[in-house]
């Protein structure tokens, strides 16, 4: 049975590790983080997705989280699940998938099969990981060790969709690395893809979330358009995913987050423009969807000096403010940014969102109220930004004396839509 070293115990990783020890595998987790290492060996779980229940069944099992990469040597597979964020200049940072590669080059032995995870551009697993590995080892990719990429494809606070039940996709650096790593993930998925090569791998996940990253930048820029003109989008949207073929809906918003479909269109236009063939299409989305949350502002501005009230002198109620519906994921929450361009233009900002206990974007708190009514009776603007099931939303009309609507689930004389 495999011997399995998870680096990077996050959204992505945890997740993964679990199912490895659900597959009867030995399990370590690698993390950098001391304090997440500390919590997890004492069965708090930092990840929304796996309970503190399926931690004790893991650590039960004989997992155990360190930071300790000496441990990487026991490993018969080693799995790369670090993060690949981007740096200040808003360019891809391959800075934790380079640290990871060279700390386990340093304690590779000949057979382990070392996977990457994390999502990259094409050419990230053969060139950049391998060429680390393989200077830091002493030992060739495809064949002292197996080298493939397979893509994560965790959806945060999906109930049906789990790492054992979603389409594994693999690829390898060589056709044997990709037979090695599907062999792998057999144990762990009911399914497995086998791509063509690693790179095929790389692109098929960025394609992945760029595919929605233009289409939801389709929808936010019809309904900017169409609600200058007065024709309800909403309705329009409902209208066409009637057609029973040729047509997937995807719904306008405040803007975009998590980490994917904010952060892998980037590594996909940098690698083309890289290669001297830019995707204009992909990065005119991201200019689409990146001017949301300033477009909601506008709105609010507009709508508040209709009833003689300036963004300088008004109280305004965000309610829900994480980046998907039901979740308690904030990061890269357009809220973030929205809250920001309100408090620059003097708002009186406060939020609720029964996920959220506290929040502090850019490090300064929101205050946060119990009760989103009687919240939303005493602001001069309500904006719902995300419509959780456990948010009384459809009862904010009967209360709000102005509300913006960001998700097009409301109705009545007070409501507004994008």
């Amino acid at each position: 049975m495999y011997s399995v070293a998870v680096i990077g115990l996050g959204y992505t990783g945890l997740p993964l590790a679990r199912e490895a020890c659900r597959a009867g595998m030995r399990v370590m987790g690698i993390d950098d983080n001391p304090s997440v290492t500390a919590s997890l060996n004492s069965g708090h779980s930092h990840v929304p997705d796996v309970t503190d229940a399926d931690l004790a069944a893991m650590l039960d099992a004989g997992f155990r989280a360190s930071a300790d990469e000496n441990l990487l040597a026991e490993a018969s597979v080693a799995v790369i699940c670090v993060p690949t964020p981007l740096d200040d200049t808003g360019s891809p940072d391959l800075s934790h998938v380079r640290c990871a590669a060279g700390g386990l080059g340093d304690r590779l032995k000949p057979g382990t099969l070392v996977v990457l995870e994390s999502t990259s551009f094409p050419g990230t697993t053969d060139d950049v990981v391998r060429s680390i590995v393989e200077r830091a080892s002493g030992l060739s990719a495809g064949r002292d060790f197996a080298l493939a990429f397979s893509p994560e494809r965790i959806d945060p606070g999906n109930d049906t969709f789990s790492v054992r039940n979603t389409p594994r996709v693999v690829g390898g650096y060589t056709p044997r690395c990709t037979a090695a790593a599907a062999e792998f993930f057999r144990h762990l998925c009911d399914q497995v893809v086998e791509a063509g090569s690693a790179r095929e791998a790389e692109l098929a996940k960025l394609l992945e979330n760029t595919y929605r990253s233009v289409n939801i930048a389709l929808v936010n820029e019809l309904a900017v358009v169409a609600g200058t003109l007065g024709v309800d989008v909403w309705n329009a949207l409902d209208c066409a995913r009637t057609k029973p073929f040729g047509f997937q809906a995807f719904r306008p918003g405040p803007g975009i987050g998590g980490h994917c479909i904010p952060v892998d269109p980037v590594y996909l236009t940098h690698w083309a423009r890289a290669s001297g063939a830019p995707l204009r299409l992909v990065e005119l989305s991201q200019e689409v969807n990146a001017a949301m949350p300033a477009h909601v502002v506008r709105r609010a501005e507009q709508l508040l000096r209709q009833r003689g009230k300036t963004l300088g002198n008004a109280r305004v109620l965000i309610v829900g403010v994480t980046y998907k519906r039901n979740s308690t994921d904030l990061r890269a929450t357009p809220a973030a940014t929205l809250v920001r361009l309100l408090r620059q233009a003097g708002t009186d900002v406060t939020y609720h969102d029964p996920l959220v206990d506290d929040w502090a974007p850019d490090g300064e708190p929101v205050e946060r109220t119990a009760d989103a009514l009687d919240a939303a009776a005493d602001a001069d603007l309500t904006i719902l930004v995300q419509d959780h099931d456990a948010v009384p939303f459809d009862r904010l009309p009967e209360y709000s004396p102005l509300l913006l609507d960001t998700r097009g689930r409301l109705r009545g004389p007070h409501v507004h839509q994008l």
